[in-house]
C-alpha cells in the first residue's frame, strides 16, 4: 500500500505552467509577500484546511485563464489570486475580511 504524497512532495512536483519559479533548483521569490503567500498556502494545506490538489487545480485554472486573456500578471500574483479564491470558497475568510487586509497592505498599515 502506497502512502499519500506529502504536501511538500506535491508542491515540489508542480509541473508545467504551474511549476514553481526556480533558479539552480532553489525557489525564487522577487518580493517578501511572494514567499509569505507561498508559505501560507502550503501551511494551511498541511493543517488540513484544504487538500493540496484543490489549490493546485485553482492555480492551474488561474494560470490558464490569465494566459488566455493575455494577462501580464506574475506567477505569484496568480498564486495569490488562486489562494484568495480558495480561502473564500472554503469560508476561511469573508470578502470583507479579504478586502480589509488588502487595503491594509496597500496602504502600508501592514507589511
Amino acid at each position: 500500500m502506497s502512502a499519500e504524497p506529502t504536501v511538500n512532495n506535491a508542491v515540489a512536483s508542480l509541473a508545467g505552467a504551474a511549476g514553481l519559479p526556480r533558479k539552480n533548483g532553489e525557489l525564487v521569490f522577487e518580493a517578501p509577500w511572494e514567499g509569505r503567500v507561498f508559505g501560507l498556502a502550503v501551511s494551511l494545506s498541511e493543517q488540513n484546511y484544504y487538500v493540496w490538489d484543490e489549490f493546485r487545480d485553482q492555480l492551474i485554472a488561474e494560470i490558464g485563464q490569465a494566459d488566455a486573456q493575455g494577462d501580464p500578471s506574475t506567477y505569484y500574483e496568480r498564486w495569490l489570486a488562486s489562494f484568495e479564491r480558495l480561502l473564500l470558497q472554503k469560508g476561511l475568510v469573508s470578502q470583507d475580511e479579504l478586502d480589509a487586509r488588502t487595503a491594509e497592505y496597500e496602504s502600508g498599515a501592514r507589511e
